[in-house]
């Protein structure tokens, strides 16, 4: 059980109940991105639990369940696959999201053989009953579950009804934008990445209901950046931190305040992400330039919220090219910002 107090929401992290606010109405689900659709899902519950924080105490007579999602680590196809996966919300951001939905609890079941080897009835029976004494269930209509899959969402409403325990199936939201009918407009985690993988922020942005971001800690870099008149943050995220497509970004950046009452700042300015082919990169950087900003920023722990892609990484001649490059890069983002 770990309690993540600067975040008001606990995360349960072992195979052990210990710790764990019972009872529960629970949201279950994958919830990587936490995006309109996963929204959609977890909105019961927390009608079900009162509403997070500001929720009326339980007694002991009549105790109101606490909102909790469930999902599993690692991602089920991580397991399956051996893989690493990359996740559009790692555990630290996910936490965040959940939160400022008033979820009050997320447990992580830990998906290894012995839970992917469960039936749909002994998943309801150990973990639903036994283990969250479960109230309440939500799932999104496409839901599977147990063993090989075999579970669909309305098995779980047939199985949960033995034990009284009412499910809500929630329908798959669509991108209502869309006006392609030979796309898939079903909101998905899948359809956000490729959202991403191919620069089209906008549609990402809309299916998750807020901008897609990147969070992490300024590191020292080569300072480059300085010697051509544009200095630049190097940020440090997560190792499963899902990136973008290549490239350069308008952008906003959160810089929090070193006094934790006071609200924090927000700027603009472009970002790339890539190898730097032209100084002959070979790692990943994510670099930062704020147009309307002048300070130290190291050790800081910045939230970039992508607005629009505007080119793709390339290789430049000369440094000179590249400065002349990310000038028209600089007016681009102003202007997108009307500055």
């Amino acid at each position: 059980m770990l309690n993540l107090s600067q975040n008001g929401c606990s995360v349960w992290v072992a195979s052990s109940t210990e710790g764990l606010l019972t009872p529960t109405a629970v949201a279950l689900g994958k919830f990587d991105g936490v995006h309109l659709g996963h929204q959609r899902v977890i909105q019961p519950v927390l009608q079900s639990a009162g509403g997070g924080e500001n929720s009326a105490p339980s007694d002991q007579k009549n105790p109101r369940p606490y909102s909790t999602v469930v999902t599993f680590d690692p991602h089920p196809h991580e397991f399956f696959t051996g893989l690493p996966r990359d996740l559009l919300t790692p555990l630290d951001e996910k936490v965040q999201q959940l939160r400022s939905l008033g979820v009050e609890q997320l447990v992580l079941l830990p998906f290894d053989r012995e839970l992917s080897a469960l039936s749909p009835e002994e998943f309801v029976d150990k973990i639903l009953v036994q283990q969250l004494q479960c109230q309440q269930i939500s799932v999104g209509q496409d839901f599977c579950f147990g063993k090989k899959r075999m579970g669909t969402a309305q098995d779980l409403q047939i199985l949960a009804a033995k034990y009284n325990i009412p499910v809500t199936i929630v329908p798959i939201q669509t991108d209502t934008d869309n006006l392609s009918t030979a796309d898939d407009t079903r909101i998905s985690t899948s359809l956000i990445r490729e959202s991403l993988e191919t620069g089209d922020i906008q549609k990402a942005n809309r299916l998750l209901g807020r901008p897609y971001s990147l969070t992490g800690v300024v590191v020292t870099g080569q300072k480059l950046g300085r010697t051509i008149g544009f200095p630049t943050a190097n940020i440090q995220l997560p190792k499963d931190k899902f990136l973008p497509h290549y490239g350069v970004y308008a952008i906003e950046v959160i810089i929090p305040n070193q006094t934790p009452d006071i609200a924090p700042t927000q700027h603009v300015g472009v970002m790339n992400i890539g190898n730097r082919p032209t100084v002959n990169g070979i790692d990943t950087h994510v670099e930062v330039h704020l147009l309307d900003w002048s300070g130290d920023l190291y050790g800081k722990n910045l939230v970039v919220q992508l607005v629009k892609f505007l080119r793709p990484e390339q290789k430049f001649p000369s440094l000179e090219a590249l400065k002349n490059q990310i000038q028209l890069d600089c007016t681009a983002a102003l202007e997108i910002f009307n500055f």
